[in-house]
């Protein structure tokens, strides 16, 4: 499949908002341009989508079914990942069709794929912050990179990802996470599995980070983020916060109210296992 084929999902599309009953056209709520949508370019966009309907050969039907999964709040995303350029952003989609149909052939990563990553507990996800984004948190010194291997773990960041996102209230589109580096220590230590998470995090599911805290950050962690951060999209860099130990609970609560705080943190709900949301 060519990236015109794909092209059509990018140019600006009519109705974005729901319940747009006027007959101005609707603004992008990232930019707050008008919407308008030419002739030409309506042109151009039935004859990508005719041409990918049309489409023959089994690679051509995966990704083409894959993509009939993508909706508007998809395609903002990975426009809003690519500043608005529109060819930026549909050779992204494109690769994230591929990607998903390889990676993720039946859909979704089942636990059955994932024993040694589910069996340490290293991630729980409970409660909502003030902006209705679920709450993940990971604690770092549950990860080693000898168990179960580095395919297993992106496989395990597939799953727990997926998961964040079926949680997701309607309307939402991003999680909050909080990262426990209590403990952490040069066993722990993965810059293999962190890139491939990255990877995956920026490069798959756009967009889809709202916060990441990074808290009990041991000193020693510092040599490896210098490694990680060049990897680091700015608009991912952003989101991260590195929060003072004796700033903790009264840093996590400005964006999240105390009864959606893990009791860990000074809120009031139990952690629960992302296998077992």
């Amino acid at each position: 499949m060519s990236e015109r084929v794909f092209r059509g999902f990018f140019w600006p599309r009519r109705g974005f908002r729901q319940g747009c009953t006027s007959g101005l056209p609707d603004k992008d709520e990232a930019t707050g341009v008008a919407i308008v949508e030419s002739d030409s370019r309506r042109g151009r966009k039935e004859e990508a989508f005719s041409e990918k309907k049309g489409a023959n050969g089994s690679e051509a039907g995966t990704v083409t079914t894959v993509a009939a999964d993508a909706d508007d709040f998809m395609i903002r995303r990975f426009l809003r990942a690519r500043d608005q350029d529109i060819e930026k952003a549909s050779a992204m989609f494109l690769k994230y069709l591929k990607w998903r149909q390889t990676f993720v052939p039946n859909g979704l990563v089942s636990p059955s794929e994932v024993p040694n990553e589910i069996a340490v507990n290293k991630m729980f996800m409970q409660g909502l912050d003030k902006e209705g984004r679920p709450i993940t948190v990971v604690f770092a010194n549950k990860h080693f990179p000898r168990k179960g291997g580095l395919n297993e773990f992106k496989r395990f960041v597939v799953f727990a990802l997926d998961k964040l996102c079926s949680r997701m209230p309607a309307g939402q589109e991003k999680f909050t996470a909080i990262g426990d580096l209590e403990g952490w220590g040069y066993a722990n230590t993965d810059i293999r599995g962190y890139l491939g998470a990255l990877s995956i995090l920026q490069d798959y599911y756009p967009e889809r980070l709202g916060k990441l805290f990074l808290i009990h950050v041991p000193y020693i962690f510092m040599a490896v983020w210098k490694v990680v951060y060049p990897f680091i999209d700015n608009n991912t860099k952003k989101k991260i916060i590195f929060v003072e130990n004796k700033k903790l609970k009264s840093t996590l609560l400005e964006g999240i109210e105390e009864s959606q705080l893990p009791e860990i943190y000074g809120g009031q709900l139990p952690l629960v296992p992302i296998a077992d949301n």
